[in-house]
């Protein structure tokens, strides 16, 4: 049975779709004016192991992702670097896309564009209007945050202290928090109205595209606790007053912030680290590792030093399962008496990964029980007590939770030996540097190498 902690209520509840086995995920795309950072991968890397545990758990997921093609800030973009508004975020979406797939994050079944979705968007508007949540200025369509009582209940805000801390520079709204439903606008991109040419605002653009994909309710609604308030807020007032259904969204789930040695990470600190930088540096499945080493709620902080402990982590898995495919093609026993024991270990392992990952997605518990099963099983090993029949149930369980965190854990022998033959061509390689004393380059390689575990002794 898994338990899920729930934003809005503030606690764990056990999960129960709406609709049988069939469970709707929605979470929070990207606003597609540059590349992504280390933050959007931290959350979509978490929604990703969240979708497959739960497929693994026999559930039909349908996970609904929006992407934000008309902003602000695409259009400011857009002016600075002299391209049209919409074809710069082709562009960046096209690698948010490639960065994702690179990342192992591959189980978003729809990717859905704002710009696609206006009549739908144009059709919510209508509805909140002639229901009286919404009204026309000169500058746009707005939502009068008075009229649904209930605003503020997922940041657990009160209305009247909100609004005691608001500024209203638009004097035609009715109060300060009111939010834009549709903005009037004359420039490129602008779509034709009720209410004259324009574009949509931030927040109806979600529940827009949720509503034609799941209906008025569903079950998660994910994205990062930076969007608790007012992005989340705002979508509940626009769906639940449009509908007069409750609640919108059954399970509200929130990662936690990314913090960069301590502090949030921003351009103007100069920590800012894009996902492609990233992976200038280190493998994908590293940070994958490093992202799941901590809870999706928990706040995480991102350094070098706790990049390459994960890297380690990360070994000492390959490395058993390197261990496991060597010693198959070896001539241990196929059984033998510590069988029995080893069997044991492995079904008490089953027991405390599942039971972590039906806790709320509890990945880095875990992960600790895979690494004390790695530990008995290196030991049992090192003591040459460990049969060929024991590592096969052992391989096939790495491979296992492997496939539901987003590894591929067992190194496939074809693999294994094309890396052989390119760790031949580059000692070869050096060595010709070597003889054309190339020696800053040949001990780069050397270097190289090293981090990888591959100590390379030269020959005077």
């Amino acid at each position: 049975m898994i338990k899920v902690y729930n934003t809005l209520t503030r606690k764990k509840e056990l999960f129960k779709p709406r609709q049988g086995n069939r469970v709707k995920l929605f979470v929070c795309g990207p606003t597609v004016y540059d590349n992504s950072h280390i933050g959007h991968a931290r959350t979509y890397i978490s929604f990703d192991v969240i979708a497959r545990y739960l497929k693994y758990k026999g559930y039909s997921v349908f996970y609904l992702q929006n992407i934000t093609d008309v902003d602000d800030k695409i259009i400011k973009r857009a002016s600075e670097t002299g391209k049209d508004p919409l074809e710069l975020a082709r562009e960046f979406e096209a690698k948010y896309i490639e960065d994702m797939e690179t990342l192992g994050v591959e189980n978003v079944n729809l990717y859905a564009r704002a710009t696609e979705h206006i009549p739908e968007i144009i059709a919510q508007i209508e509805t909140l209007i002639d229901k009286g949540f919404a009204y026309e200025t000169e500058s746009g369509v707005y939502f009068d945050e008075s009229k649904f009582p209930d605003f503020g209940k997922l940041s657990n805000r009160n209305l009247e202290d909100l609004n005691v801390h608001r500024i209203n520079p638009d004097t035609s709204k009715r109060n300060p928090g009111d939010f834009a439903l549709w903005k009037k606008k004359d420039d490129e991109p602008n779509w034709d109205s009720p209410w004259g040419p324009g574009r949509p605002g931030w927040h109806i653009e979600d529940t827009a595209i949720t509503e034609e994909y799941f209906g008025p309710q569903y079950d998660i609604h994910g994205g990062g606790l930076d969007l608790i308030f007012p992005h989340h807020e705002a979508e509940i007032a626009q769906m639940e007053s449009a509908s007069g259904k409750k609640p919108m969204v059954r399970y509200w789930m929130h990662t936690g912030f990314l913090n960069v040695k301590g502090e949030k990470m921003s351009k103007s600190l100069g920590n800012f680290i894009t996902i492609k930088d990233l992976l200038e540096e280190y493998p994908p499945e590293v940070f994958r590792f490093f992202v799941l080493s901590t809870h999706y709620r928990s706040p995480i902080d991102f350094s070098q030093e706790i990049l390459e402990q994960s890297q380690s982590g990360l070994k000492r898995i390959y490395k058993l399962t390197e261990t496991i495919e060597d010693l198959l093609e070896s001539d241990i026993p196929e059984n033998n008496s510590h069988d029995l024991k080893h069997q044991e270990l492995i079904q008490e392992t089953r027991k405390n990964f599942f039971e972590a990952m039906d806790n709320d997605f509890n990945t880095p518990l875990a992960l600790s029980s895979i690494f004390d099963f790695i530990r008995e099983i290196n030991r049992d090993i090192n003591e040459s007590n460990v049969s060929k029949s024991i590592l096969t149930d052992v391989r096939e369980f790495i491979n296992e939770i492997g496939n539901i965190l987003g590894f591929d854990f067992v190194l496939n022998k074809s693999q294994a030996d094309v890396s052989d033959d390119l760790v031949h061509i580059l000692t070869d390689v050096r060595e010709k540097l070597r003889e054309k004393k190339e020696y800053e380059l040949s001990d780069e390689i050397r270097s190289r190498l090293k981090d990888l575990d591959i100590v390379i002794e030269d020959r005077n």
